[in-house]
């Protein structure tokens, strides 16, 4: 059997006509759309409801099984509307008496009804759709709802109307630069950001920075001691970072002779090296707080800050041989040092972490014993 499924999202027929739904049967249905015909010629439900009828005896005329029904939401919203119309779907196949499977043909009046197919579909199968609209206005409605789809989706709207109102603004502040004698200065901070932000759009980096944006929000709120810790850590970096060129700057020879790759590269780690390891060390003792405070520490996490001091001393020796040039003797002593500081710390943190762990399997084969 097929049922025609005439579809009315918003209720227009019970609203205006105070007839129950759903609707079931040629009769009953004919009665509604004269009835909403009579309190609203304009509507455009009434055209589907007819084009309802109007299939209905098509098919009967022809010997086919078929029943028409009308099924309506609600105001309330989508999702509530489309539940409606679940619920109305349900009644209607409840209703019919017949050994022989139900497909159903949908009848709406536009994109918005066609929103709850997937409603349909998951109570009969639907054999297929027919748009019922007014022929002076065929993709009138479409249009309307489309854009309107568009407007109410929050990173759609965000796509399209940020780079379209920026495009608009360019006109007003080219004019205002004018008045200010920098018109480039406006145009050309205009351009690039409308550049940087479809680049971002490009490259997906908008989710990313809400991402970050969410977990620096929740690390405050948490009191997270790694948030801290990067803040002390990009710090300690930058000034690292001026540390190192001040060193090179400090061997800028006379005359014309230029400081070699090598020479430079040693000057700049020799002179922020230390800076750099006490970032490291920050963060990693950061983290370490965090985890403690989590329980989720474990040993060789400790091993971290030792590893960070440990390659501060190989590098720093190894800078300082050719910057003050050192003895071979220290920079043995240095590699010697660093080298076992990192396997000295591996070992410990290794063996703790065993020995934590054999105890804990022996206190739960003593409680099993008991």
């Amino acid at each position: 059997m097929l049922l025609v499924l005439c579809v009315d999202l918003d209720d227009d027929l019970g609203r205006k006509t105070g007839f129950s739904t759903p609707v079931i049967g040629r009769e009953p249905v004919e009665e509604a759309a004269v009835a909403l015909a009579t309190a609203d010629p304009e509507d455009s439900d009434l055209n589907v409801i007819f084009k309802g009828l109007h299939v209905y005896d098509e098919l009967a005329g022809r010997g086919e099984s078929v029943e028409v029904a009308v099924v309506t939401g609600n105001e309330e919203g989508e999702v509530s509307a489309n539940r409606e119309v679940g619920d109305e779907v349900d009644e209607v196949l409840a209703s019919i008496s017949t050994s022989e499977d139900v497909t159903a043909l949908v009848v709406t009046d536009g994109a918005q009804d066609e929103s709850v197919l997937p409603v349909i579909r998951t109570r009969v199968p639907v054999d297929g759709v027919r748009r019922v609209v007014v022929r002076q206005a065929q993709n009138l409605e479409s249009m309307y709802y489309t854009i309107k789809q568009v407007l109410a989706d929050p990173e759609t709207r965000g796509t399209i109307l940020i780079p379209l109102g920026i495009l608009l603004l360019i006109y007003p502040l080219a004019l205002v630069g004018t008045l200010l004698d920098y018109p480039g200065i406006v145009l050309g901070a205009t351009s690039a950001l409308l550049g940087l932000y479809l680049i971002s759009r490009g490259l997906g980096l908008g989710a990313h920075l809400d991402a970050a944006a969410g977990r620096l929000q929740r690390s405050l709120y948490a009191g997270r001691m790694t948030l801290l810790a990067y803040v002390v850590a990009i710090a300690l970096l930058i000034l690292g970072a001026v540390s190192g060129l001040n060193a090179v700057e400090g061997l800028e020879p006379g005359g014309e002779e230029a400081v070699g790759p090598l020479l430079a590269g040693a000057a700049f780690v020799y002179g922020s090296v230390q800076w750099f390891a006490a970032a490291g060390i920050t963060t990693s003792l950061g983290q370490i707080t965090d985890e403690y405070i989590a329980g989720t520490l474990e040993w060789r996490y400790l091993n971290a800050p030792f590893y960070v001091v440990a390659m501060a001393i190989v590098l720093h020796a190894v800078s300082a041989f050719f910057v003050v040039e050192v003895s071979i003797a220290y920079l043995a002593s240095a590699l010697t040092a660093g080298t076992l500081l990192g396997i000295v710390s591996t070992l410990t943190f290794a063996v703790a972490e065993s020995r934590l762990a054999g105890g804990e399997e022996d206190v739960g084969r003593a409680e099993v014993g008991d």
